[in-house]
């Protein structure tokens, strides 16, 4: 996609052109599903989502075709980061609830027939993350977005930091701080 037509969209939106808004859709939607893809395919096994249904529902609560005007196209696409992350944990939040069988625990079928405890990590592992993370942004929000980024949305070391608009080796020596961060907060929210 070309930086430029992208800020053109951007620009007729925020002048209220009702068309532009439709038009931006088709500009990012195959970035936007790629970054999904990405994102589910290091998901758990038992993630129910498709990667074209998290682009749809993070498009609608971006705004669908009524958009909000945005800043450049890294506000955009941290705006989708969130989005997807959202979506994630409310799904998991959502299969983890009473009413739908969430107080019991998944087990492959091979694991039963063998007598062998399941080795898999659950919603519970997503829901701790998000309440970590929650925790970071309020610590060091920069950091907390890098992980967004990295973690949710699927885009490397070097997009994440170009999209927060910082250095490589600034990102790297975030990455690592919040990295051990989260797994101190992790540890913590368990005891």
């Amino acid at each position: 996609m070309k930086s430029d037509e992208f800020t053109v969209i951007l620009e007729r939106i925020d002048q209220g052109d009702p068309q532009a808004a439709e038009q931006l859709l088709p500009l990012v939607y195959g970035e936007l599903r790629q970054l999904a893809a990405s994102k589910l395919s290091r998901e758990f096994d038992y993630q129910t989502l498709q990667p074209t249904a998290l682009v749809h529902e993070a498009w609608l609560r971006l705004g669908g075709d009524d958009q909000q005007p945005w800043a450049n196209r890294a506000h955009f696409f941290a705006a989708a980061a969130e989005s997807m992350r959202r979506i994630l944990i409310d799904n998991a939040r959502r299969k983890r609830a009473q009413r739908h069988g969430g107080q019991y625990q998944k087990v492959p079928v091979d694991a039963t027939a063998l007598d062998i405890p399941a080795h898999c990590q659950d919603d519970e592992e997503l829901i701790l993350l998000s309440d970590a993370l929650d925790a970071l942004v309020v610590h060091d929000p920069r950091k907390a977005e890098l992980v967004k980024h990295k973690y949710f949305v699927g885009l490397s070391l070097e997009e994440s930091a170009d999209a927060i608009g910082i250095s490589v080796s600034t990102a790297k020596r975030d990455w690592a701080y919040a990295r051990a961060w989260l797994f101190r907060e992790i540890k913590r929210m368990r005891a």
